[in-house]
């Protein structure tokens, strides 16, 4: 799975330049007896994005309610702001309101007994049903998205597909045909970039929600040690990874390109497919903004033809068990407001949109990259699907490693497949889960 490590580093690629400061303190207040007061809101991370977004909150919600002032605080990203969380939550000393991720690090915080429950709040029903699952127990709803859903998959070069009279592919044999098509055109058919070792991970992750598709019971029975890489459907991921190797499909200088090179390729036309997550979007609004509506974006193919896309679910918004009384109100007011018409300008303003959201009130601009409405096509008809990470707490340290060793015809599929049903083994231990 990817680290938080890595969504630190892709959210960083959709900055600007640094911001003055990393703490904003709202306008003043007179103090007096007509329900002021003064909160605190912890951003997503110490990055551009993250400060100038809940710096955006503080500012437009102070706007909108004068008697409330916002102050923000920064973390770090990765482990080292995992474990601030985790302390400030169990010393009752964390922010009114904190900005996270959902999924399976939100379940690590025991959200029943440190937050509190925003169960009957009016915006709940506005939520998709992938974002609740992300951010619920079978006690309530303890978050609110911000930021946009992404998608993993295949970002592809729209201009070469019309050129060489493509269609997208909705079957592996297809994708292989278009790719030698490519390929005969003189053009890179599959990027790989294990300049960035994150990056060998696509074809595996972005698969997922094909895996939930033929056995929706994967994940559960996978977390009580039933199900295994090494078995189909989720074996199709490494076989995958090594057939673009074994037919020569991919880039030459795989060992050594990077993202952000790979990303240039692909929007230049050098380059036709890349298994990817859609944030990286970004990057090219930056490094080459006159091609970035020539990518688009297609669900990882399947022996089926029936491809569904994976899933990678907006952040949430949490109030910890330790802020109550008017601090409680007033943190469910900034709550309820980053989802608002002024909230979701905020959040377009502070960052490139990689996908839907993940609530119905938050509206994608008009000026997004195109293959934001690749992805909500998917999300329309329903062929959708969380990645592993929301669903499951088991995640193996060294996926990447044993990805490049097949994708660089080091190791064959199957043999990684079951090293890394090895390498999840410790973590699961290490949790305490039943059947490991």
């Amino acid at each position: 799975m990817f680290s938080r490590k890595t969504t630190v580093r892709a959210a960083a690629i959709l900055g600007g330049a640094a911001l003055m400061g990393l703490t904003l303190v709202g306008c003043s207040t007179s103090g007096s007896s007509g329900g002021a007061s003064t909160i605190r809101l912890m951003a997503g991370g110490n990055d551009p994005v993250a400060t100038k977004l809940a710096n955006s909150f503080a500012t437009e919600f102070h706007k909108a309610n004068p008697s409330i002032t916002v102050k923000v605080d920064t973390r770090p990203g990765g482990t080292d702001g995992d474990n601030l969380i985790k302390t400030k939550l169990s010393t009752g000393t964390m922010d009114d309101v904190f900005l996270y991720n959902s999924g399976s690090l939100l379940q690590a915080l025991h959200p029943d007994s440190q937050l509190q429950p925003l169960t009957d709040e009016a915006w709940v029903k506005d939520i998709t049903p992938d974002f609740k699952a992300a951010v619920s127990t079978s006690k309530g709803t303890y978050g609110a998205p911000w930021g946009t859903t992404f998608d993993g998959g295949v970002m592809y070069n729209k201009k070469v597909y019309e050129k060489l009279g493509l269609s997208v592919p909705k079957t592996w044999d297809e994708f292989i045909s278009n790719s030698e098509k490519i390929k005969a055109a003189g053009i890179t058919p599959v990027l790989v970039s294990y300049g960035d070792t994150w990056t060998s991970q696509l074809f595996v992750l972005a698969d997922f929600a094909n895996v939930s598709a033929q056995d929706s019971n994967w994940a559960d029975q996978y977390t009580a040690n039933k199900r295994k890489y090494v078995n189909p459907p989720a074996l199709a991921g490494f076989t995958h990874t090594q057939e673009i190797f074994d037919k020569k499909l991919m880039n030459k200088d795989y060992a050594s390109l990077t993202n952000v090179n790979a990303l240039k390729e692909l929007a230049t036309g050098a380059a036709a497919q890349y298994p990817m997550i859609t944030v990286v979007i970004g990057n090219v609004v930056q490094s080459n903004p006159a091609n970035v509506n020539d990518i688009g974006y297609f669900a990882m193919p399947t022996e089926s033809g029936d491809p569904h896309a994976t899933v990678w679910e907006a952040n949430g918004a949490y109030i910890p068990k330790s802020t109550t009384g008017d601090k409680l109100t007033a943190a469910k007011k900034l709550i309820a407001f980053i989802n608002s018409p002024a909230g979701c300008d905020a959040q377009n303003q502070a960052g490139t949109a990689a996908g839907p959201f993940a609530i119905s009130t938050c509206k994608v601009p008009s000026d997004a990259p195109a293959l934001v409405a690749d992805e909500l096509k998917y999300q329309n008809d329903k062929k959708t699907g969380l990645a592993l990470e929301f669903i499951s707490p088991i995640k193996g340290p060294n996926l990447e490693k044993i990805l490049i060793q097949v994708g660089s015809g080091i190791t064959q599929a199957k043999p990684g497949a079951a090293l890394y049903d090895n390498d999840v083994k410790a973590q699961a231990q290490q949790l305490g889960l039943k059947g490991w």
